[in-house]
């Protein structure tokens, strides 16, 4: 087992880990930016390294930095958390040669599914269902056409490199094509450095449904079931169920099943989820993050397992504490993402906490790094914390997460706690009849303001 592990991440995610290697007995170090320098990571570290300024690229994605604060203090691996480096492969090929383990996948394994094309041929290899569309990128006008005419309009024109939804545009008519393939190709080139793209059907009505894996490098894996993240905007998840209200067992257990084999094949390391649109009773793989989720503690919530504990161990060389038999989903778990942003027009909202009271109650867990008298930074991205409520059913959840949401207090800043406030008594919520597009629909009905 690991001795120190340097937490190379910031906010609610390097407070889950370090809570987790607490929990292992191993000694930990948090590296921050002078912006975060009265983090609460920070704080509750064993040691902590100051690694650069506010900027991201000067710091957290500042390798030659990480690696001296590792070689500074004896840290003898890494955790990345999410965003960051957790998916940069040369990070984790270069602590590799420093001798420092990385608390994550295989460096080909992010490789392969960092690249959108890679990652789509290697899982239609590994048997996994995909979305009807090119077999690689498309690089000319003529190719895209003809690609398109065989799998039918809309498709969906999507960058290689890309994530988070930059560098996706749809084409309705072939009028469209070449229009939404150059702005495509721009916008991945000026986010990625990278502008190469391709095609997929466009799928007018799915949900987006995830698998969550655990592998052991040596071709040992299970599946953990699916979460629900259809409630998005701008292809941003904002809230996230799970079990999925789509699904159904024998469903479940199908696509779960199919998950887990394609990881033994592919001796998967670690923490991974395996993403789909679902419509129409049908799976479509559209991409594999390698790393830990925003959202995996749905997961934790409904099967009692601790994911980051999980990560730790794996990329230590031990094996799951689990096997698929083992493995339980118990009831029922939601996940709003609280940021710090105005509720309706999502405009960021930096500045001070002035106060702050968290819920709590059974089946009541907030992730958040977040106090009274804290100042949230305008550097990074704007998530206060994860609100996770967890009942016996869906209903009983709902309801759990209503009263929660109710107690919630952040005052100083404007927050998203008015949107879930609102979505948790939608009736189409509240029936689980929504798609990837509802929310933006739902917003640009002006739902919030009804």
């Amino acid at each position: 087992m690991f001795d120190k592990i340097l937490i190379a991440n910031r906010g609610e995610i390097a407070l889950r880990i370090l809570r987790a290697a607490k929990e292992l007995g191993i000694a930990t170090v948090a590296v921050h930016s002078t912006a975060d320098a009265d983090a609460m990571h920070v704080r509750l570290a064993d040691e902590s390294v100051c690694i650069g300024p506010p900027s991201a690229r000067e710091s957290y994605l500042n390798i030659p930095s990480i690696i001296a604060a590792c070689e500074i203090t004896g840290a003898d691996a890494v955790h990345p958390g999410y965003g960051f480096l957790s998916e940069n492969a040369r990070f984790a090929e270069v602590l590799a040669h420093h001798q420092i383990g990385f608390i994550g996948p295989k460096a080909q394994h992010i490789r392969t599914m960092g690249d959108k094309i890679e990652a789509k041929r290697t899982a239609l290899k590994l048997g996994i269902p995909c979305v009807p569309g090119s077999e690689g990128g498309v690089e000319d006008a003529d190719t895209a056409k003809r690609v398109a005419a065989e799998i039918g309009y809309p498709v969906l024109v999507k960058a290689a490199a890309g994530g988070g939804g930059r560098g996706m545009k749809v084409a309705r008519t072939e009028a469209d094509l070449e229009q939404a393939i150059g702005m495509a190709r721009s916008e991945a080139k000026a986010a990625f450095g990278d502008d190469a793209v391709y095609l997929e059907k466009y799928l007018e009505k799915p949900r987006h449904i995830e698998v969550q894996v655990l592998g052991d490098g040596r071709g040992g894996a299970v599946h953990l079931a699916e979460r629900d993240c259809s409630l998005q905007r701008r292809h941003q998840k904002v809230w996230e169920e799970g079990g999925s209200p789509a699904l159904n067992e024998s469903m479940r257990a199908e696509i779960g099943g199919i998950c887990a084999n394609a990881m033994k094949e592919l001796g998967y390391l670690g923490a991974g989820t395996v993403e789909f649109l679902y419509e129409d009773g049908r799976f479509y793989f559209i991409e594999m993050n390698t790393r830990i989720q925003v959202e995996h503690p749905v997961t934790e919530m409904i099967t009692g397992i601790d994911l980051v504990i999980e990560q730790i161990q794996v990329a230590a060389g031990v094996s799951l504490s689990v096997s698929q038999s083992d493995i339980k989903v118990e009831g029922h778990a939601i996940e709003c993402r609280i940021n710090a942003e105005h509720p309706e027009t999502f405009r960021p909202s930096p500045g001070e906490i002035t106060h702050y009271h968290t819920p709590g109650g059974l089946g009541v867990r907030v992730d958040s790094a977040a106090f009274q008298g804290y100042r949230i930074p305008p550097n990074y991205d704007s998530l206060i914390g994860k609100l996770i409520v967890h009942g016996r059913t869906r209903n009983e959840c709902l309801m759990r997460l209503r009263r929660a949401l109710d107690e919630f207090v952040i005052d100083g800043i404007d927050t998203t706690l008015p949107l879930f406030r609102t979505l948790v008594r939608n009736p189409d919520v509240q029936n689980g009849l929504y798609d990837i597009h509802w929310l933006e629909h739902f917003l640009d009905a002006g739902g919030m303001k009804a």
